[in-house]
């Protein structure tokens, strides 16, 4: 779902030649153990006649605007729950997270002088992969918790039972999701000058607000003079959003992709952009497998293993025809090692003429175990990867392209640090997420303000004349 004051063209792509589900002779990892399959295939053969979540047309504008990114005319930001929860799936909650993700927006928009294209990490992000299948507690041994769509949290052997009947719970709570999207983006509650006072807010009362003084007065001098001029210098009056998650549950994607009966073209309906996992990225899998017959814009993660080859091999596979705005990489490598793993992998992507975008991930190669025993992430890691990552693109002459991170618009203590900063100590009091733990609303702000400074410096760098650089 997206609401823009002006849509791009759509664009022409070749149909899709392969069969539609030759994904199915492919190994399907991270595949739950559905004890009732005639249940799972009566869920599914409702939902492939149920209405689609997102249209295609709405799937190529998307990938119009991602274009503007691969050509260094955009930037991206993608952000929400790490594992969206049924109970926490209020109108409230979402509200929130859209604030945050809209503040996010306004703040890098500004410090690059470029628009930016704003992804929700949302309204599908109901299902996760695991490092084990099993979870053992005081020698009880249950199914690992994959996500409100699989099983529930609770640590009982009803509740990890997968249960297909909760995919079609997940596609009821992806539907009031973008509801409450298109309620809150048509309803005033994006103005531009409304998310901005909400950032002059957090510079008046952060602890480090001080630092932010600068740019958000530049941030309010420019609104004032786009709006005194009636003018969108930078495309800040379009406001539109779009929906992203994990093509994790192949089955419920399946059910929900539809042939566009325009192009012939093959789109997933359960979200405007899908991405692969650090744990289904696999080259001879299902996931992948999958990914080839659909034409929305996708994604592939990459942890620090990931190869150059492997780089390589997915550009010919997901985008043989290099058309920009179709591939993205997400780069989750850890703070620690960001500087020496990425240089390659943008290097190989170069190699073979891929007009990939190049996004960070600062948080999944950053999760350490507090002394509570609770997973969290250290916000100066958090920060630093992206400053490596600013730094790889800066030395190699790449275009940084985007940030993803996993947030929330709540006051929670699941990741320490920040301008406000959380301790070990308050996670126990905190702690909400189901799965991995999030930046609070101050802390994402606060990274946004961060990153604003490296893009601004980035940005200045690369347009100043070559002699001045030299």
């Amino acid at each position: 779902m997206t609401i823009a004051l002006q849509a791009p063209a759509h664009h022409a792509s070749t149909p899709i030649a392969r069969p539609a589900d030759h994904w199915r002779d492919r190994p399907v990892a991270q595949a739950p153990d559905w004890p009732d399959r005639d249940l799972l295939d009566r869920v599914v053969g409702q939902l492939s006649t149920a209405s689609t979540l997102v249209s295609p047309q709405e799937c190529d504008d998307l990938t119009t605007r991602i274009a503007q990114v691969a050509r260094g005319e955009a930037f991206l930001f993608q952000g929400g729950d790490c594992a969206e929860t049924f109970q926490g799936n209020s109108s409230l909650a979402i509200r929130r997270k859209l604030e945050t993700l809209l503040q996010i927006a306004v703040v890098l928009t500004y410090a690059g002088s470029l628009p930016v294209v704003k992804i929700g990490r949302m309204a599908g992000q109901f299902a996760k992969p695991r490092s084990l299948p099993t979870e053992t507690r005081d020698a009880v041994t249950l199914p690992a918790y994959r996500g409100d769509a699989v099983n529930g949290v609770e640590f009982t052997a009803e509740a990890r039972r997968p249960d297909p009947r909760r995919l079609h719970e997940m596609y009821q709570a992806s539907a009031a999701t973008i509801a409450v999207i298109r309620a809150f983006l048509t309803g005033g509650y994006a103005d531009l000058r409304q998310v901005h006072a909400w950032n002059q807010d957090f510079v008046a009362r952060s602890p480090v607000g001080q630092r932010y003084e600068r740019l958000a007065d530049d941030i309010d001098q420019a609104l004032s003079f786009v709006q005194a001029c009636n003018m969108d210098l930078t495309g800040t009056r379009s406001v539109d959003l779009y929906t992203s998650h994990e093509g994790l549950l192949l089955d419920y994607e399946e059910a929900l992709t539809r042939t566009d009966p325009r192009s012939g073209r093959r789109y997933a309906g359960s979200g405007h952009l899908l991405w692969l996992g650090e744990r289904t990225r696999q080259l001879d899998g299902a996931h992948l497998a999958y990914l080839t017959t659909i034409d929305n814009p996708i994604a592939v993660k990459l942890g620090p293993k990931t190869t150059p080859d492997e780089v390589a091999a997915y550009i010919d596979l997901l985008d043989p025809h290099r058309r920009p705005g179709r591939l993205t990489f997400i780069a989750r490598m850890g703070a620690e090692i960001i500087r020496d793993r990425l240089p390659a992998l943008v290097e190989a992507a170069g190699s073979v003429g891929g007009t990939v975008i190049w996004v960070s991930d600062p948080m999944h190669g950053n999760t350490i175990t507090a002394p509570s025993g609770h997973k969290t992430r250290r916000f100066d890691d958090i920060l630093d990867e992206v400053t490596g990552f600013f730094e790889v693109h800066a030395a190699l002459g790449t275009h940084p392209g985007g940030l993803h991170i996993e947030l929330t618009g709540d006051d929670v203590a699941e990741c320490v640090g920040g301008g406000e900063p959380v301790a070990f100590d308050d996670l126990h009091a905190g702690y909400e997420s189901a799965c991995d733990p999030r930046l609070n609303r101050s802390q994402s702000i606060d990274l946004a303000f961060r990153t604003a400074e490296l893009l601004h410096t980035h940005f200045r760098a690369a347009r100043a004349p070559a002699t001045l650089r030299a």
